[in-house]
């Protein structure tokens, strides 16, 4: 039997990121990687409860003190692109940096997580870790989402800290993120006689202009300014090269400020494209999460970062929590605009950063 990959969870949290990065977990294909989290948690951490939940793996404390804290952070990537093993590069252009699939999104987060599970010993809030899987795929598969489902009372607490990259600035709350399908009908003609027909493809110019006049709103939550934008993100049409099309779609994409539900977003979108006599079906949709930054644990939070926080822009799972209503909050170190990407690299300074921060911030 192959023994499993050993994590040293008081080593440094760089070393220890690289060692997550060296452990390939794929969405879908996490087993490796939460046996290996798991039996580190039951060796060098004391005082936790610990269970398995598939591919996720769950600890918390249960020492009566006054709150609870909540650290998440999911366990797989996207498909590797030749980008593990991890890499150091001490003198890059930018500094002392690691390489590696899941150095942003989001391993050195977790690296974070379990060094402070494992070398806190007078917590200031009673700790919740969750380590989950398949947060890269559809929702359907998200391991949080079963979680809520069989384990709810697993995902109690006074604040969420989501190890999203966030560049070492605590983002709060999320933007909601709709889809919605619009389409248009016409008559297939040839296209040297188009007078004959009725392109569907031209009806939706109107709909363009109207996106492209398309005045977004910004709107100011808790010091937060969240940016929304209404874009096409797809567009579909077309018989041959000499036929004039009878059907045509455009995807459009509404990302939301976190003040709207789902409901209230469906209704501006259809606003918009009020009288244009086009189809519509709302494809996917997900609530964004207020920053909540007023309950005392996620102000202890910011104070604990030196009052560093912004908006998130896009959609995490702290709307997950926020629908729980739990206050959640991004907070882990790397680019966000790095994540996915083949050269995804993160400065190792940030790692120590967001580790000193939420060590003080952890600690009585």
């Amino acid at each position: 039997m192959t023994s499993l990959p050993r994590l040293d969870l008081h080593a440094d949290p760089i070393d220890l990121t690289a060692a997550l990065v060296d452990i390939p977990s794929v969405s879908q294909d996490e087993a490796l990687i939460a046996d290996v989290v798991e039996a580190a948690l039951r060796e060098q951490t004391t005082g936790f409860e610990i269970i398995r939940s598939g591919n996720s793996v769950l600890a918390r404390t249960n020492r009566g003190l006054p709150s609870r804290v909540m650290l998440a952070g999911h366990l797989d990537t996207v498909p590797i692109a030749d980008n593990v093993p991890s890499r150091r590069e001490r003198d890059s252009a930018e500094g002392d940096v690691l390489h590696g699939c899941g150095t942003v999104d989001m391993k050195s987060g977790d690296a974070v997580f379990l060094h402070l599970a494992a070398t806190i010993e007078d917590l200031a809030h009673d700790l919740t870790l969750v380590f989950y899987d398949c947060e890269e795929i559809a929702a359907q598969y998200n391991g949080l989402g079963r979680i809520e489902r069989e384990l709810p009372d697993w995902l109690q607490a006074d604040v969420a800290v989501l190890g999203e990259p966030s560049g070492g600035f605590i983002e709060a709350g999320c933007q909601g993120t709709l889809r919605v399908r619009l389409t248009a009908n016409g008559v297939r003609a040839h296209s040297a006689r188009s007078w004959l027909g009725d392109n569907a493809i031209h009806k939706f110019a109107p709909l363009l202009q109207r996106l492209s006049d398309y005045q977004a709103r910004s709107v100011d939550i808790d010091g937060c300014v969240y940016r929304e934008g209404l874009s096409a993100v797809r567009i579909s049409g077309g018989v041959a090269g000499n036929v004039v099309p009878d059907a045509a779609e455009v995807d459009v994409n509404f990302r939301f400020a976190p003040d709207r539900s789902v409901e209230q977003a469906i209704e501006h979108v259809r606003g918009v494209v009020d009288g244009l006599g086009l189809g519509f079906e709302v494809t996917d949709s997900s609530a964004g999460a207020l920053p909540g930054l007023s309950a005392p644990a996620a102000a202890a939070l910011i104070e604990a970062a030196g009052g560093q926080f912004r908006a998130k822009y896009g959609w995490t799972d702290v709307s997950r929590f926020s629908a729980l209503g739990i206050p959640a909050v991004n907070y882990g170190p790397g680019d966000p605009n790095l994540a996915h990407k083949r050269d995804e690299r993160v400065p190792v300074a940030q790692i120590t950063d967001v580790t000193a921060v939420l060590r003080g911030y952890l600690s009585a």
